[in-house]
């Protein structure tokens, strides 16, 4: 349960305010996209715990300064965000906007163009795949093979309902996308 007092607590902070404090060392930057993702692009400096494996003991070992938290959109840093505040934690600000914020802002990004594609490209490339061959072979081979369609669609619907994608999981699992680079 959250406790609305810790809800109040947790602020914001926007892309130039943020470059500032990262350049005076004021702050420490976490990153909770998931390693493929920043293994492709990340703000310099930030560290990566994905949401997925976030342990607020990994934290503990990082330093006393107060914490940025971050990810694509501030989907995933808010709820990072508000486990640290339920356990504790007092300096927790949130990076508005995520990373498109600070990319809109003209601000660098390290890239490594040899990281792995993002898992929603992944999980887009296997879904339309699956789709096309599924519609593909009910039309030549076999109109059962259109179920096949219908069960992609149906996991991309409850993808999108409950904001989990059991594909987006299985992709997650194979080894190119379990490398990470920490700056």
């Amino acid at each position: 349960m959250i406790n609305s007092s810790n809800i109040l607590q947790l602020t914001e902070i926007d892309a130039i305010s943020l470059k500032q404090k990262l350049d005076l060392q004021e702050v420490i930057l976490i990153d909770v996209r998931e390693s493929g993702e920043y293994a492709t692009e990340h703000i310099v400096g930030s560290i990566s715990i994905p949401l997925s494996t976030f342990d607020q003991n990994l934290i503990e070992n990082i330093g006393d300064k107060p914490l940025v938290i971050c990810c694509q959109s501030g989907m995933r840093s808010n709820r990072a965000s508000h486990k640290l505040l339920e356990n504790g934690y007092e300096h927790v600000m949130q990076l508005k906007g995520g990373l498109s914020s600070w990319k809109a802002a003209g601000l660098k990004v390290q890239v490594n163009r040899n990281a792995p594609i993002s898992l929603f490209r992944q999980v887009q490339i296997v879904a339309g795949s699956l789709v096309a061959i599924g519609t593909g072979l009910g039309l030549l081979v076999s109109p059962w093979f259109l179920l096949l369609s219908g069960f992609v669609g149906c996991g991309l619907v409850f993808a999108g309902v409950t904001n989990t994608c059991a594909m987006g999981m299985l992709l997650m699992k194979l080894p190119y996308n379990q490398r990470t680079l920490q700056s």
